[in-house]
């Protein structure tokens, strides 16, 4: 099973963890700003480098000018991963116990630029990853180290989708036996060509709003799991634009494990069938 949290976890680690036992607050320019989770930090006591909120860490992707780095091992990045980010190589000799990213792989990957802006992420406020990871980038001479640490598991609670490698797919479906597969494509494409065990949810049915059109329709009929909505769900279609937007429709439903490919309807239907 990959089940991360079920929905009593999830509303246990957002609500009652990030709002009480880390005194939340907002990191924001005007005082006078509501706070809200969206805009929060967990608040650690002298951190050693600076937190991002959920809304930064949005802000600061779309400027594209950012490297984002998941520093957690790669097959749990190949499964599900912030879009946008990367991943590199462990540090040699470290146990999985002391996982951390090769400082030596993120130099080479922002071209020995020290001043480049780099935001690290892991697996939410009790991961030690991305600390690690900051404190040796900063013995190392860079000189402009955030983190998310909120982490992969808040950003999915806040709505927001993971994306998925080829990698990440075959391992799904030769281990993860509840997975739910959502083909984004138009019905008369789906009904032409589907993979099997697939579900069709199509983009171009999915109206504005929450608990309307197709959506409402799939909750209905079983497409989605309505039973567990941490169930693993993961979406393709002609591209990956088409499936980020039917996954992103499918997250703002309460669903909180959506990842999408970012590739083909081709590309998709090769690794599904080679990984039977």
């Amino acid at each position: 099973m990959y089940k991360i949290f079920n929905n009593l976890m999830l509303s246990l680690l957002v609500i009652l963890l990030l709002l009480h036992q880390f005194n939340l607050h907002a990191q924001t320019k005007d005082n006078n700003q509501q706070l809200t989770i969206f805009n929060a930090t967990i608040g650690e006591s002298n951190p050693k480098t600076p937190e991002i909120s959920t809304e930064e860490l949005k802000s600061i992707l779309a400027k594209g000018k950012a490297l984002l780095l998941d520093i957690r091992p790669h097959l749990e990045y190949s499964i599900s991963h912030i879009p946008g980010s990367f991943n590199v190589a462990p540090k040699p000799g470290m146990s999985m116990f002391q996982y951390t990213s090769d400082v030596a792989e993120i130099t080479r990957l922002v071209n020995s630029d020290k001043k480049k802006e780099i935001i690290l992420y892991c697996n939410g406020p009790f991961c030690g990853k991305s600390k690690r990871v900051a404190e040796d980038l900063i013995s190392d001479g860079f000189t402009n180290v955030k983190r998310y640490q909120l982490g992969a598991p808040v950003w999915r609670a806040l709505g927001e989708v993971m994306e998925i490698e080829p990698d990440g797919i075959k391992h799904v479906i030769q281990n993860d036996k509840t997975a739910v597969f959502i083909d984004g494509r138009n019905s008369d494409e789906f009904n032409k060509s589907s993979l099997k065990d697939t579900r069709n949810i199509p983009q171009n049915k999915i109206l504005p709003g929450k608990d309307v059109g197709e959506l409402k329709a799939a909750k209905d009929d079983g497409r989605l799991p309505m039973e567990d909505h941490n169930t693993r769900i993961i979406v393709f279609g002609n591209n990956g634009l088409q499936a980020k937007q039917v996954a992103e429709a499918i997250a703002k439903e309460a669903f909180h494990n959506v990842s999408y490919f970012d590739g083909t309807f081709k590309e998709f239907n090769e690794i599904f069938i080679n990984s039977k």
